[in-house]
Formats: C-alpha cells, structure tokens, sequence
C-alpha cells in the first residue's frame, strides 16, 4: 500500500512520536485534511487497517484513493475510517473535526456552539452537533471502583421550573426536581501523593437514600471511607460495616480534622461555573453529556493539551450519536 495515510502510520505510532503542546502547533498537522485523516487511521489501527465489520476483522483490505475508503476482499463490504464512530455519516473532514476536538478538550470552563462554528466556519447547528458527538466520546467507559477516602455530595443544576412555559414544562416532566432543579451526584476519589483522584458525577431522578447510597455501592468499594455532608439521604452507609462513614453537618462547620466534602464541591463550583457561563441554559435530557464533559477534563487534568486531545479521538470509535436521538425524535 502506497497511500500517504497509510506511510504515516510509522510516523504516528512510533514510540518516540509527540503531540503539538498548543493549539498554534496543532494546525499545522490536524488543520490539514489528509495529515488529519491519517492521524486518525494511525491511531485507530495502529497494527494496520482491517475491516470494522462485526464479525469480520479481516486485515485483507485495499485502499481506494479517489474516495478515501477501504474494500475489504473477505467480505467485500466498502468502509471508511468513520465507520462505527462518532465522525460516521458526517461531511465534515478529520481537519475541522480534530481541531473542535482539541477545542473542547482543552477549555476548562466550555466552548460554545456559537463560538466553534465561528471558528471553523460552521453553522451553529452543525457545531452544536460536533459538540454532542464529542461529549459522548469522552464518556469514560472504565468500571474500576473509586477506593477511599471518597468524597460524596448532591447539587442541583438548571432554571427555575415556575418560570418555565407549559410545553417545556411537559418536555423537561420528571427529570425536574421539586426544587425546580435537576438533582446532580459527584463522588470523588481524595487525592494522594501516589495519584491524582477520579470524580463520578451524574443526573439523578431524586436525592433520596436509596437512590444516593445505590450509588456510592456501585461506585465505591466496600470498606473505604466515605466523607458526607449530614443529608438524611446518606445516613445507614456504615450499617453492617459497610463503609466508614464520616459525616461534616454544614449547618454547624465546613471543616473537622480531615472530615470534610471540600474536594466534590470545588469540582460541583468549576462545573456550575461551565454550564452558568458558557452553556447557559442547557436541557435536561442534554445534562449528562455536558456533566461528563466536564468529568472528563477533572479525571484529565494532569495531562498537557496535547496529551489530553488524542484520548477522546481513540475513545471516539465505537460510539454513535445520530442527529434524530439527540434531538428525541429517534
């Protein structure tokens, strides 16, 4: 194979191989629409390009130049690089799907629709899109249990219910809580000098104690010692020795020795800061995207920039997000 993609494999996987540090030195390489679909092929078949085919796999594939896909002489099923990912069916090249990638990723505080469509001269609409597409990449897929000290807190996301008309009344229906919030869980690893800590975070349909201490079993491992604030719900998580609960009552301190949730609701400020100041308003059934958005940078964040974007470029294969399931008419 003589594909210039396909060379640059080598250059790509190699071990030595280094990432741009900042966005200047990234548009040189992933503004360009064949550097950009090579990277891409590089790093979703390191070992060589084979058919994504369920039930096939075969490596027996020829390149088609003048149309950028593969034929694969097993199957004889014709695919492209996009196919079974997050880019599938989209008309837009890798260059300005790589460049919203690495835009998002490395904003601590967001990046609007409006400002990536001005960016890559976009629509609003289809940058809104790309924006979606993208946070469900960065979903972390890993089932690992947070081990102690764990940090467990609730929060409350969105508009005032009363305010809103009756049709997005009807839309937003159960989801909205009776404070006229969505009801948010974070449980957060405490950090050591060994590691960085990973944070959880997620809608819940309520804030009531089976629901929040359904949560920390399946996130938590038994025995650890789990930090709460003196909420009703969490009460009964030491029963049977289940967890060493240590409770902080905010209506008294904040802080008591090492007995605290400080750790949860700094991460709780950066996300409600993301959503007030740069999304504004998102939709309830949009929440958890942009929540696990923000999961992703926290659980990132002692990578640089450019170690960061190729993370949510390899996760990007094997998710699909089509237009009519975002917008619920799937």
């Amino acid at each position: 194979m003589t594909h210039s993609g396909l060379l640059l494999q080598n250059k790509y996987t190699a071990h030595k191989v280094t990432y741009p540090r900042t966005l200047a030195e990234a548009i040189p390489t992933y503004g360009d629409p064949e550097k950009a679909h090579a990277f891409v092929v590089a790093l979703r078949w390191p070992s060589g390009v084979a058919c994504p085919r369920h039930g096939c796999g075969s490596a027996n594939v020829h390149f088609i130049a003048t149309r950028k896909t593969w034929r694969c002489n097993d199957c004889k099923r014709q695919f492209s690089a996009k196919v079974g990912t997050i880019f599938e069916e989209s008309p837009l090249g890798y260059d300005k799907w790589l460049l919203a990638i690495w835009l998002i990723t490395n904003a601590k505080n967001g990046i609007s629709s409006c400002e990536i469509a001005r960016s890559l001269n976009v629509t609003q609409k289809t940058a809104w899109f790309m924006l979606h597409r993208i946070r469900a990449a960065m979903k972390s897929g890993t089932f690992e249990k947070l081990a102690g000290p764990v940090e467990a807190d609730e929060t409350f996301v969105g508009g005032i219910f009363k305010s809103m008309n009756n049709k997005r009344k009807a839309r937003v229906g159960r989801a909205w809580s009776e404070r006229g919030k969505v009801a948010v869980m974070g449980i957060v690893q405490r950090s050591t000098e060994d590691h960085k800590g990973k944070v959880r975070a997620f809608v819940v349909p309520f804030i009531e104690g089976g629901v929040l201490k359904g949560a920390i079993r399946k996130h938590v491992m038994a025995g650890a010692e789990v930090h709460t604030d003196g909420w009703k719900g969490y009460k009964g998580l030491d029963s049977d020795e289940a967890y060493i609960h240590h409770v902080i009552d905010h209506a008294y301190e904040y802080v008591r020795g090492n007995v605290h949730t400080n750790s949860i609701e700094s991460f709780f400020s950066v996300l409600k800061r993301t959503i007030k100041g740069t999304y504004i308003a998102p939709r309830p059934q949009h929440l958890q995207r942009y929540i696990e958005e923000q999961v992703h940078r926290f659980n990132e964040r002692e990578k640089t920039d450019g170690e960061r974007f190729p993370v949510v470029v390899k996760q990007a294969d094997g998710v699909r997000l089509t237009y009519k399931k975002l917008t619920g008419k799937d």
